[in-house]
């Protein structure tokens, strides 16, 4: 499952907990296609039916079933840079079955 760093925690319940916004916003991650490694980050009111529900300290994330396939072995990292624009970082999780070519254990 897809965790957050402290990082991305702090951005996302900075972006999510803004006054106005409702209990329980989160950022919802989509692929649209399985095939195309490109990812949609979208700050939403509620998850979508379906979608995987991620929470860390407060911050919630909400994954589109294709999203939730293709991060599931992932770190979610992110940085805020001096304009105060966010970006989002995928890393592989430690031990996550991929070193030396080895296929992942389920």
């Amino acid at each position: 499952m897809l965790t957050l760093t402290e990082n991305a925690t702090l951005v996302i319940k900075s972006i999510t907990g803004v006054d106005g916004a409702p209990e329980g916003a989160g950022v919802r991650i989509s692929q649209d296609n399985p095939a195309d490694p490109s990812l949609a980050v979208t700050t939403t009111e509620s998850p979508l039916q379906g979608d995987q529900v991620v929470e860390e300290s407060g911050a919630r994330v909400f994954l589109e079933p294709n999203a939730a396939a293709a991060l599931d072995d992932k770190i979610l990292d992110a940085a805020v840079d001096d304009k105060g624009g966010v970006e989002f970082l995928l890393v592989p999780q430690p031990g996550a079955g991929r070193e030396n070519g080895s296929t992942p254990a389920h």
